[in-house]
């Protein structure tokens, strides 16, 4: 089984590949390693701005992937998590 990229995750295009690249990660399973929420907060530290909260999302979806490569096709998708952040703030 060929080993995965963090380009052939669902959802990760040229953008996020530049912030995984600022954040330091280059493998899918770096990735798997990390909490979203502290990704999202160190991308923000970073870059020096709040980022959109869809990049949170984003990220959570990226590391549930890269934690489980057979997740179900609705949760590698950002919607799905975003749907879970907001219903959190309830």
């Amino acid at each position: 089984m060929p080993t995965r990229q963090l380009r052939d995750l669902a959802g990760i295009g040229p953008a996020m590949l530049k912030d995984f690249g600022l954040l330091h990660i280059g493998s899918v399973e770096q990735l798997g390693q990390h909490d979203p929420v502290m990704l999202y907060d160190d991308l923000c530290r970073l870059t020096g701005t709040r980022q959109d909260p869809c990049v949170l999302d984003t990220f959570c979806a990226a590391v549930a992937q890269a934690r489980d490569p057979n997740l179900p096709a609705e949760q590698c998708n950002w919607w799905y998590w975003s749907g879970i952040r907001k219903a959190k703030k309830k």
